[in-house]
């Protein structure tokens, strides 16, 4: 089957999801987007309350920027070195049930060929080095159509982590840990240009890969659809 492959570099989360809810909604294809950093913002799920899961005083003071995207989940603080990757299908694209665990494991064992990397595992909805979280997931599902994105923490100042409060829901593998002990890093691994580059070879071997032309991507957010992403 054709996945449409869509790289971007340094676009602003809220774009990239603006893009994503278009496509999601405006459109029958499959695709794969890629992105290379954003600047600095914090994200959070559909359903998330800001005084519970941000030091709002902080935020505020330093003016970070606060979105809510259209699909659930948790809340991530993002910036330039965070590596994004979403992949959206058509529910019989692939031969997996289209419900959430299936799609998970669909992704993990996706990237577990792509990257081979040492104590890779799914810890219930995160990807994560032995017990440490490289990457973040939300998913939203259609009737016909499904949508999984996740954030990985190529890099991360550990001083950006104090704008989230420590959720009152939680993994049971953290372990109430703080972030500097409950996350991790891929840098170690190689560059993000690596990471992307063994994660197309991979997708080489499973899809036949197409491209999208810009004047395209435009004609598609141009659409009529509604738009659940907004800023706070």
């Amino acid at each position: 089957m054709t996945l449409h492959l869509i790289e971007l570099s340094s676009i602003p989360i809220y774009e990239q999801l603006l893009l994503e809810e278009a496509l999601l909604r405006a459109d029958e294809r499959s695709f794969c987007i890629i992105n290379r950093g954003s600047p600095r913002a914090i994200v959070m799920g559909l359903s998330g309350i800001p005084s519970e899961l941000l030091h709002l005083d902080l935020v505020q003071k330093h003016q970070i920027p606060v979105f809510k995207r259209f699909s659930g989940g948790g809340t991530v603080i993002v910036d330039e070195e965070t590596l994004f990757i979403t992949f959206l299908f058509a529910k019989n694209d692939l031969p997996i049930t289209p419900y959430p665990e299936p799609i998970l494991r669909w992704t993990y064992d996706l990237y577990k060929s792509a990257w081979d990397l040492p104590g890779f595992s799914l810890k219930e909805n995160d990807y994560a080095l032995e017990e440490r979280k490289c990457g973040g997931n939300a998913q939203y599902l259609r009737k016909e159509r499904w949508l999984h994105h996740t954030s990985f923490l190529w890099n991360y100042r550990e001083e950006n982590m104090n704008y989230l409060s420590q959720p009152k829901k939680q993994p049971a593998y953290r372990k109430d840990r703080p972030h500097a002990d409950f996350l991790c890093k891929l840098n170690q691994f190689g560059s993000m240009d690596f990471l992307i580059g063994k994660l197309k070879e991979e997708l080489v071997k499973r899809f036949y890969i197409a491209s999208l032309p810009e004047e395209e991507l435009g004609a598609i957010r141009t659409r009529s659809y509604r738009v659940a992403t907004h800023r706070l």
